[in-house]
């Protein structure tokens, strides 16, 4: 593991040198007193990890890892600070960890054996990327996607291609018959016609996932089809495999962020299918739930500021939502923000009035009071 080390204050560069020196695997490639220095450095050798201070004169730690991230965003930032108030804008500068002065052997082991397996899980995504991964993105719009990057030279021929594509993904790996699917896609047509539409639209499907990359794709027997879904994933699935009960904990954050951000619209939202719309709610149910899990733990840990900006965009989505209302009000008492605070809680009044005729249930004007109250009596 390559490492830099950028502190303005010399001692500090030598004794995080030392404690690096016991860790095996790591070994020190420079040491820079300013964050130009070794922005310059990067551009030049790179690194695997950056262990950055924070307040440094000129270009500040957190100035500096945009910068660094802008070089090569497979760099790990580690955070040292003395403060532990940059902890949650370390994290939102996308820090993998913060180490606290003066720094304890035990604690820079811990991080090192984190940074080691980020780095196996890394060098095992590019091997993937490397052989063409296929995966199915089904949150708000249909798309093809080799890796990290979207399919754009293929081309659905017809929409009622697509749709039967969606269609029989939908109930991924499972028999439909013929007559359902003419009856979903086709209702109105003669049934002559109809099935010539389906035969056509398949063979587009084969056409169409043959040039993907996908070998096995749909199959015909006793007058149903199926998909074979086994040579690509779909986001749908990472979703669902989530379980909702279990407590999250620091390496479930990680990867439960990425998850969640895929989240860019409700399923198959754009192409606006009937047949879709019990899965799209249920899908925006889980989605809410494990978001609402998330900024839960995200105020637990001192990160108000990441879930306050979910909380916000879940608001969006359900703007009806009590219990939203409730942990935004909660988020910005924390960030000390009482004007916010009302001025988001006037609204969701206003908006319940409006549009249901009366006043929330809660968060009511005595909650309102007592958050603002206990949170500046703090």
């Amino acid at each position: 593991m390559k490492a830099i080390l950028i502190d303005d204050e010399k001692p500090a560069l030598l004794h995080m040198e030392r404690l690096l020196a016991a860790e095996h695997g790591v070994r020190v490639e420079g040491k820079f007193t300013s964050a130009q220095a070794g922005i310059e450095y990067l551009e030049r050798s790179g690194a695997d990890v950056v262990f950055l201070d924070i307040e440094m004169p000129g270009m500040n730690g957190l100035e500096a890892a945009e910068r660094i991230l802008q070089i090569d965003d497979d760099i790990r930032i580690v955070y040292v600070t003395a403060y532990a108030d940059y902890a949650v804008e370390a994290f939102e500068r996308c820090a993998m960890d913060y180490l606290l002065k003066p720094i304890h052997p035990d604690r820079i082991a811990k991080t090192v054996r984190r940074i080691e397996a980020m780095l196996r899980k890394s060098s095992q995504g590019k091997e993937k990327a490397v052989n063409t991964e296929k995966r199915v993105c089904c949150l708000k719009r249909l798309a093809l996607y080799d890796g990290d990057e979207a399919v754009r030279h293929l081309k659905w021929r017809t929409s009622k291609s697509q749709e039967l594509f969606a269609f029989l993904l939908h109930r991924r790996d499972r028999w439909v018959s013929k007559d359902l699917i003419l009856d979903t896609l086709w209702p109105d047509t003669l049934r002559d016609k109809a099935m010539t539409h389906l035969h056509t639209s398949v063979y587009q499907i084969r056409k169409l996932l043959k040039q993907w990359g996908v070998q096995r794709t749909i199959e015909y027997e006793l007058d149903s089809y199926r998909l074979r879904a086994d040579e690509f994933q779909t986001d749908v699935q990472l979703l669902e495999a989530i379980p909702l009960e279990e407590p999250i904990n620091e390496d479930s954050w990680e990867k439960l962020n990425r998850i969640t951000d895929m989240y860019s619209g409700d399923y198959l939202e754009e192409h606006d299918y009937v047949w879709a719309a019990s899965k799209s709610k249920e899908l925006l149910s889980r989605y809410l739930s494990l978001s609402l899990a998330l900024a839960r733990y995200e105020m637990q840990t001192g990160r108000e500021r990441m879930a306050l900006q979910r909380l916000l965009l879940l608001q969006e989505k359900e703007p009806y939502s009590e219990e939203i209302c409730e942990l935004v009000l909660s988020a910005y008492a924390r960030n000390s923000d009482y004007q916010a605070l009302q001025r988001h809680y006037d609204s969701f009044v206003e908006l319940f009035q409006a549009d249901l005729g009366r006043k929330p249930d809660r968060p009511n004007d005595e909650q309102v009071s007592r958050l603002i109250q206990s949170g500046r009596q703090e």
